[in-house]
């Protein structure tokens, strides 16, 4: 088995290839990485197979099983990704991302925590809060406007009772 060579830093101007390698830094134009993982990468574009990366800044991203932690970009492409938190203009995801923030999202076989956006296109997926203006497809939330107004009303309830129970018990008299 031939082991990832470290490197800490990848600089170039151009077009960056990167397999089977662990980066730090990555700032070029075009990045391509197969089964690799970057710190941190910068890039007008970035295609990524089978890699990971942590924080993420490009005009256009496609991802293929691959892991992003967080990822600002004007466009998203991600297939059978992990994603921690996404913020772009456009977004079109399957997998399991925990947080999308985006003008228009595309959300397909996927199971995420938060969806927020003005368009949001959704179909056979599951998200724990959707937020948007407008919303279209076959959508499982887990909580929706009833759930979290009786989440809301049994909190607050029950925070009221600790308070009175707490100066009833520990007040002054």
């Amino acid at each position: 088995m031939v082991e990832p060579v470290r490197s800490p830093e990848f600089d170039e101007s151009q077009v960056t290839n990167i397999s089977h390698s662990d980066v730090k830094d990555v700032h070029a134009q075009m990045v391509r990485m197969h089964q690799a993982d970057a710190e941190s990468i910068t890039a007008d574009e970035v295609e990524m197979q089978q890699s990971a990366a942590g924080n993420l800044k490009a005009t256009r991203v496609s991802a293929h099983q691959s892991a992003m932690a967080t990822v600002d970009a004007t466009e998203v492409l991600a297939e059978q990704a992990l994603l921690g938190y996404v913020q772009a203009e456009k977004v079109s995801v399957s997998g399991y991302p925990a947080v999308i923030v985006s003008g228009s999202a595309n959300v397909h076989n996927a199971m995420a925590g938060i969806v927020a956006g003005t368009e949001i296109n959704v179909s056979e997926s599951r998200t724990v809060f959707l937020i948007g203006k407008n919303i279209n497809g076959n959508v499982t939330t887990m909580v929706d406007q009833r759930s979290a107004l009786i989440a809301g009303l049994v909190g607050g309830l029950f925070a009221g009772i600790m308070l009175l129970l707490g100066r009833m018990l520990f007040g002054r008299k």
